[in-house]
C-alpha cells in the first residue's frame, strides 16, 4: 500500500500527519483484502484568500478509482468529513460490485434451466 500525505501551501505538521494516520486507519482496514497496487493520496491546502481549508483524498486500487473533496474552516472537522465520506462511497461501491455478481450468477442459473 502507498500511502502519500502532501501540505500544500504551508508546513509540514506532525500532529495534522499523525492525525490524518489514525483516521486513514479505518480506510486502510477496508482496504487490507484489496489487490496490489492501492493507492491513497491525502492533500491538505489551506486557503490563502478565504477562511476555508482544502482537503482531498484519491483512493485508487484494481476495483476502486474514488476521489473525496471537501472545504470548511476547521481543518480536522474537513479531513473528519472527506474521510468518513470515503469510508462510506467506498463500501456502497463495494456493496454494487456484490449484488451484480450476484445478480449475474441468477442469470446464468435462469439460462442454464431454459
Amino acid at each position: 500500500m502507498f500511502k502519500r500525505i502532501t501540505f500544500r501551501h504551508m508546513d509540514h505538521s506532525t500532529v495534522m500527519e499523525d492525525y490524518a494516520n489514525e483516521q486513514l486507519a479505518k480506510v486502510e482496514e477496508f482496504l487490507a483484502n484489496e489487490r496490489e497496487p492501492i493507492y491513497l493520496d491525502l492533500m491538505l491546502e489551506p486557503s490563502k484568500t478565504r477562511e476555508h481549508n482544502r482537503v482531498e483524498l484519491r483512493v485508487k486500487t484494481p476495483h476502486y478509482e474514488k476521489i473525496s473533496d471537501y472545504e470548511g474552516p476547521k481543518f480536522y472537522e474537513v479531513l473528519d468529513r472527506v474521510i468518513d465520506t470515503m469510508y462510506r462511497e467506498l463500501h456502497e461501491e463495494k456493496r454494487r460490485q456484490i449484488d451484480k455478481i450476484k445478480e449475474e450468477g441468477r442469470h446464468d442459473e435462469l439460462k442454464k434451466q431454459r
